[in-house]
């Protein structure tokens, strides 16, 4: 497992104008074509509280309703390929995970423990598909422990290798990684083939843990699905001096994410999101070293 690279305060801004690139022609593909998209997660609260990135963040993300998600998927090619590209497990067969990336072009971004995967690399952005949720409890719960085990599956690879310091899940890794990658999207294929973004049902991410529990916990009912009415009607949001688009309801959205979003948390929790290994900018923003 390679040594997680600590970026500078110059390395880190420049990976956030690289990200910035790539949302910018997210954007333009999605304007064009009349497919909606949001930012999410950090990137919508650094648009409400900073204005841009939050200013230790090394990471993009943007959501799409499934069906949404599917039409770019269609559109993607329309990327300027000298920007950026798309990549899924449709895409290229290597890649384990369940949700698409934004790789800018011609550069490097290797995972810390993931330098032995044979996926196409570079800086990216997440892409992140929102599916239904059952209505029922009980429902919830298990579809919850169902995604549970395909995100274990699909990191399996990376566990069974970079895990080191806990035998038994290295273990339990090497028999999932004997698991085909495909039944896995196989399975996701059935569970989210008959999803309509006029459903409505709450959505979540399938292969990344609920929302909902990830830095605050809410009720059992409401923490395995975000509320798609929270999500349908949107707003521009000034982004490190452009436009993008996310939901307009952003204060109900970024509460149930992380409570009390406005109060930036301590110092010492302020760390890489995405530890790398292995990076090359690929000789943009050379005037910045």
């Amino acid at each position: 497992m390679g040594k997680t690279i600590v970026l500078s305060p110059i390395d880190l801004r420049k990976l956030q104008l690289i990200e910035l690139d790539m949302l910018v022609e997210v954007d333009r593909v999605c304007r064009k074509n009349n497919i909606p998209y949001r930012i999410t997660g950090g990137t919508l609260l650094g648009a409400v509280r900073h204005k841009g990135f939050i200013p230790w963040d090394d990471d993009a993300d943007i959501n799409m309703l499934r069906e949404d998600y599917e039409k770019f998927k269609k559109v993607a090619d329309q990327l300027n390929p000298e920007i950026c590209f798309f990549q899924d497990h449709d895409t290229d067969p290597c890649y384990r995970w369940g949700y698409g990336k934004i790789r800018r072009t011609g550069t490097k971004y290797v995972r810390t423990g993931q330098e032995h995967l044979k996926f196409e690399t570079g800086i990216f952005i997440d892409v992140f598909p929102l599916d239904n949720v059952p209505n029922s409890l009980i429902g919830r719960v298990l579809q919850d422990w169902h995604c549970f085990i395909l995100r274990k599956i699909l990191y399996s690879e990376v566990g069974r290798v970079s895990d080191k310091e806990n035998p038994s899940a290295r273990k339990l890794y090497t028999l999932l990684s004997k698991i085909p990658v495909d039944v896995v999207f196989r399975s996701l294929k059935r569970m989210t083939r008959n999803n309509r973004d006029s459903d409505p049902n709450d959505v979540r991410v399938l292969t990344f843990k609920a929302a909902g529990k990830l830095y605050t916990k809410n009720s059992l009912k409401s923490r395995y699905g975000v509320k798609k009415e929270w999500l349908r009607e949107f707003a521009e949001y000034d982004f490190e001096g452009k436009k993008l688009m996310g939901p307009k309801n952003y204060n109900d959205y970024l509460t149930y994410m992380y409570g009390d979003y406005m109060t930036p948390p301590p110092p010492e929790k302020r760390g890489q999101h995405s530890p790398v290994s292995e990076l090359d900018y690929g000789g943009l923003y050379k005037e910045m070293d």
